[in-house]
């Protein structure tokens, strides 16, 4: 295990706060009763916020909050969950909206609650009180099983690549997807399958299997085995995480982005994993420019911003809207609409610049929206993220703007702009399309690049 914090906590309600890139967080806790954990968008109590209680009620029950207001979301009989003489394991999960809590070493929670209305986690805090002082060690990069099931847990990620220890007889599969479930299309990487013989690649569920390799002896149900999978303008590889070896490789022709990844196990398999899947591991795919912070964002609700146009009725009723963010935020529900050359998915944004609205692209792990103007490209800190329901392009060339096309800014003379996107050195990124100039602008590798043929976003 990896980034262990050991944290003391006072009877006095008031959390410690630290920053969390990843969808859990797993810890130990040495207290009588109630300890608190909270799950917030910014360093501080502030709604919205998620509180999950463990212990409470004299050590008698545990329950889960929102917004600090009652009556709560959920809630468990938990008697004598907690030890003050001893440290207890726990895991804390939130994925689309599921927020759950389970002991250590066990994949069931005993308590759990999806929200409606999910908002985006960068921080975690954890207090105790009601008479209860408490010691904490917490750990990042949490462990957990998975079942004889065949059926994948999910998980986001930020960047091309996805390291993780897995210990199990055999059949270790991930699967790399566009949304957290399983729909096409989608890459499934089988690992020690055929009874621990041989390890595919797999595209949209179908056989024939796209790469198989011989790998007898692959993993071992009594020790931890390293693998690296890297995603990078459709090339698609797994690496033995121990020597970086290339186990497996497949080129996909037609790439699409990747945003969440699952694992599961099968065939007669229960395994353990430990799963890192935020940071670019041993420099194997830096970005290009620096690290983002932890990907929280604003609280929704709030479309638009001052300066900005409003969205189109068309757009509105598709249900677009556009939410302000910073410094790599990408709040829940944005539109991706292409991917970065190191297969890191790109979502459609837009920034003012010398008086003029400009569509473009965010990278998250860049840590800001770019937008194409002057021959350049602008790196903007501070932009907005369309959040919404629709994701239609169509393809289109020069001035011949569709009906129903979405208009997403404006120049400085007061010219519609629209959201393209073409495909350029690997890369599927996001645009500008000016129908007086019969263009899409993109930003790229410090320039503003013009196309003549390109993809526009429909409403």
């Amino acid at each position: 295990m990896s980034n262990i914090m050991d944290v003391a906590t006072e009877d006095n309600l008031q959390y410690q706060f630290f920053p969390v890139s990843s969808g859990s967080v797993q810890f130990k806790v040495r207290a009588p009763n109630d300890a608190h954990i909270a799950l917030t968008t910014n360093p501080q109590e502030s709604d919205p916020m998620y509180e999950v209680f463990i212990g409470g009620w004299g050590n008698t029950k545990s329950v889960i909050r929102r917004n600090r207001t009652k009556p709560e979301k959920a809630e468990a009989d938990t008697p004598g969950i907690l030890n003050a003489g001893e440290f207890r394991g726990f895991w804390v999960r939130w994925d689309s909206g599921i927020i759950s809590a389970g002991r250590e070493g066990e994949a069931i929670p005993f308590v759990s609650w999806q929200d409606p209305e999910p908002f985006v986690i960068g921080f975690v805090g954890v207090c105790t009180g009601w008479g209860a002082t408490g010691t904490w060690k917490i750990e990042e990069s949490p462990e957990f099983d998975t079942p004889d099931q065949l059926e994948y847990k999910f998980g986001p990620v930020a960047c091309g690549s996805l390291e993780f220890d897995y210990r199990g007889p055999h059949n270790a599969h991930i699967c790399l997807t566009s949304a957290p479930m399983e729909a096409d299309p989608m890459y499934e990487i089988m690992l020690g399958g055929w009874e621990n013989t041989q390890s595919v690649i797999r595209y949209c569920r179908q056989k024939p299997d796209k790469v198989t390799v011989p790998t007898p002896g692959l993993m071992n149900p009594n020790e931890f085995k390293k693998f690296l999978i890297e995603w990078r303008c459709g090339r698609l590889m797994v690496r033995d995480g121990q020597t970086g070896g290339v186990l497996l490789e497949w080129q996909d022709p037609s790439p699409f982005p990747i945003v969440h990844f699952g694992v599961r196990t099968g065939w007669g398999a229960r395994g353990q994993w430990r799963i890192k899947h935020y940071s670019a591991p041993g420099g194997q795919l830096p970005p290009s420019a620096p690290q983002a912070a932890a990907l929280y964002a604003s609280p929704p609700g709030y479309p638009g911003g001052a300066g900005y146009p409003a969205v189109s009725p068309a757009a509105a009723a598709a249900g677009g809207q556009w939410l302000d963010a910073a410094g790599g935020q990408v709040p829940p529900g944005a539109v991706v609409g292409g991917q970065d050359v190191s297969g890191e998915p790109m979502y459609v944004a837009r920034a003012q610049h010398e008086g003029a609205t400009l569509p473009g692209k965010l990278v998250a792990s860049h840590g800001r929206a770019y937008v194409p103007w002057g021959g350049i490209e602008n790196g903007k800190d501070e932009y907005q993220v369309l959040v919404g329901g629709f994701n239609n392009w169509v393809p289109s060339s020069g001035s011949a703007i569709p009906p129903g096309a979405f208009q997403a800014g404006q120049s400085e003379d007061g010219e519609p702009l629209y959201v393209g996107r073409v495909r350029h050195e690997g890369s599927l990124t996001i645009g500008k399309v000016q129908q007086s100039h019969g263009t899409c602008y993109i930003s790229f590798a410090g320039q503003e690049l013009g196309f003549p043929d390109y993809e526009i976003l429909m409403a």
